[in-house]
């Protein structure tokens, strides 16, 4: 996942990962990691002190690749409506190769007693935006995107489309086809956010 973790702390993680997907956060505890793993819980605790701590290595993991598709697309020449039609094929192929990332991610509400996910979270939020508000400021300039509402509100409009997208996904099994399905989400955005 990352290659600043050590195979056994990549290991913890996938498997915390499908626990997550077959019983949800509330099924990921220690005591079933360490079980599902083949190893003792003092072994898990030698990498992650606690389930917090490897929640957060998940939101890190999910930052710093959603950071790399929001630079590689601030940085190339091409339409501000490819960028972002590629910026929402990309995420939607990483939640399709990882589904229960969107369980995590998606999760605030569950994580609302624990402070440093819930920071986490904000950070993920505030970042995405701030980066896709720059990208679609760059847009209206171009006269490409509409110019009649602050790009900060079509950065939210556009985010918050992505979330329920993914969610509705998420809420309904992974049943769709959420690249085949995206298509449509993307075209509707694009509708919403060219100049006329």
């Amino acid at each position: 996942m990352n290659s600043e973790l050590s195979a056994r702390q990549k290991e913890i993680i996938d498997v915390s990962l499908q626990i997550i997907d077959e019983s949800g956060i509330q099924g990921l505890t220690i005591k079933n990691l360490a079980k599902k793993i083949g190893f003792t819980e003092a072994a898990i605790y030698r990498h992650y002190e606690n389930k917090t701590k490897i929640l957060v290595a998940i939101l890190d993991f999910f930052k710093q690749n959603s950071e790399k598709y929001f630079l590689t697309e601030s940085e190339t020449k091409s339409s501000v409506l490819k960028k972002i039609e590629r910026l929402f094929s990309i995420h939607f192929q990483a939640f399709t190769a990882t589904p229960p990332l969107v369980a995590v991610i998606f999760s605030e509400e569950i994580f609302r007693n624990e402070a440093v996910l819930v920071e986490k979270v904000q950070q993920l939020m505030k970042t995405n935006t701030d980066k896709l508000t720059l990208i679609l400021k760059n847009g209206q300039e171009d006269n490409e995107i509409r110019t009649d509402i602050d790009a900060s509100s079509l950065a939210t409009i556009v985010l918050g489309s992505l979330r329920m997208f993914v969610k509705q996904w998420h809420m309904a099994g992974y049943t769709d086809d959420l690249t085949v399905r995206g298509v449509e989400l993307i075209n509707s955005i694009t509708l919403l956010i060219r100049k006329n």
